[in-house]
């Protein structure tokens, strides 16, 4: 029985502490600034296309956010490979509120000035 104790015991902690070190891993769509590799000095872009996806994180793996449409600001802060971090002028033709930060791939924009 006492065998049984500890071995349930160990089970026990094994869960907790595994399940500990996942809620305590940032999830995939938690990607924010911290992401970005380079800044760029708080450029306007502006959308070139409908139904742009804005996302939570610098890749397609990462949850959408909502869509943007062409003619839609940013305020572009930093980036990470083809992605920049970006926050919204205004809100945005797909609904999104203005302030809104995502990321959105840079072919994605047709205007990029400081």
């Amino acid at each position: 029985m006492t065998m049984f104790r500890r071995t349930a015991a160990l089970a026990v902690s094994i869960t907790l502490l595994m399940g500990g070190a996942i809620a305590l891993a940032p999830a995939a769509s938690a990607a924010g600034s911290s992401a970005c590799t380079y800044n760029l000095t708080d450029f306007t872009g502006t959308a070139d296309g409908d139904g742009i996806n804005f996302r939570a994180g610098p890749g397609t793996g990462y949850t959408v956010k909502g869509r943007l449409y062409d003619g839609d600001r940013l305020r572009v802060s930093c980036g990470k490979g083809r992605w920049y971090y970006s926050k919204l002028a205004k809100r945005s033709k797909g609904g999104l509120a203005k302030g809104t930060t995502g990321w959105i791939r840079s072919d994605m924009l047709y205007q990029l000035a400081g």
